[in-house]
């Protein structure tokens, strides 16, 4: 499996979309970007590709507004949809995805970190 690199544009869009919160946090995974709250991620970066996790009712929405699987085409991440590649030429219309993506990772328990062996 090839991971797609991005560029620096893409990730300064994706910074750009992570809100300003206590307790959010952009890590760098697999040569891409993750957001995390509590240890999960709610907001990643794959390539030129954006995805957010959410609940099925808005994850449908999101489908429906013409967003698609997030993550390697062999193997999709499942809860995660890709925002609409159009959006980054329509300011706002994304922001209200994320944040519903940090208010529904927000409420899971937090990611209880594995013992080192």
């Amino acid at each position: 499996m090839q991971i797609p690199k991005p560029t620096d544009d893409d990730k300064d869009y994706f910074r750009g979309l992570v809100p300003d919160h206590p307790g959010v946090e952009v890590k760098p995974m697999f040569g891409n970007l993750g957001a995390f709250v509590n240890g999960n991620m709610f907001c990643g970066l794959f390539g030129k590709d954006v995805g957010v996790k959410l609940p099925d009712g808005d994850r449908e929405a999101l489908l429906a507004e013409g967003g698609g699987p997030f993550g390697p085409e062999e193997r999709p991440m499942a809860g995660y949809v890709t925002l609409p590649e159009g959006w980054r030429n329509r300011p706002g219309e994304a922001e209200p995805w994320v944040r519903r993506a940090l208010h529904h990772v927000g409420s899971l328990p937090p990611k209880v970190k594995k013992p080192k062996r």
